[in-house]
Formats: structure tokens, sequence, C-alpha cells
């Protein structure tokens, strides 16, 4: 990977085409997830409130990246050669939807929201 003049780039050569890659990606991403649990534990009066409002800030965080980090691996999942192996399919709205997202799409950081 290097950075192109736009930001992050890849070559194509680099990308084998596996579409199911991205999608398992996708799945540990919400495996490794802060969940309730987590959270739960590190709430007052079990931690200093500090402590508390910052891992609650991180999870809002955390959520909101990994919304977007799933929606973008989804419809860069369509797109792969190995898509035709029945791994990722969409019907055509939702194809639209996504290849909307690619062409136009843009990154805001949550915090410039």
């Amino acid at each position: 990977m290097s950075t192109g003049p736009g930001g992050f780039s890849a070559g194509a050569e680099s990308i084998d085409g596996s579409s199911h890659l991205l999608n398992e990606l996708a799945g540990l991403l919400y495996a490794g997830r802060m969940d309730g649990e987590n959270a739960t534990q590190c709430r007052v009066p079990r931690s200093h409130p500090q402590v508390a409002e910052a891992v609650e800030d991180f999870a809002r965080y955390a959520q909101d990246q990994y919304g977007d980090l799933v929606t973008l691996l989804s419809a860069l999942s369509t797109k792969l050669r190995s898509t035709g192996n029945a791994y990722v399919r969409a019907d055509a709205t939702a194809q639209r939807a996504m290849d909307d997202l690619l062409d136009k799409g843009r990154y805001v950081a949550p915090e410039d929201r």
C-alpha cells in the first residue's frame, strides 16, 4: 500500500479478487468490538467518572467507525472477481446504492460530523 494524491491507495495486483476475505474481515471487526459487558465494567461506581466517560466516548467512536468500515467493505466486496462464487450478491437497488457509496462517498471524521 502506498500513499496516493488523495490519501492511501493499493496496486490492483495486490488484490486477489477474494470478496470473502472482506466479509471475514468485517466479521472479525464485529467480534472484537466493545460490547455491553466491557462498557458496563467501566461505568460509575466501578470506575472513576472520568474513566467511565472516556470509555463511553471511545465505545461510541469505535461503533461509528465500525459501521462505516463494514459498509465500505460490503460495497467493495461486490466489485471483486470472486463475487460470482456466491459470497456476495446484491439486488439491483442495493448495488446502485453501494456503487454510489464507492463513487461519490467521502470520509468525514466523527469529530467533524
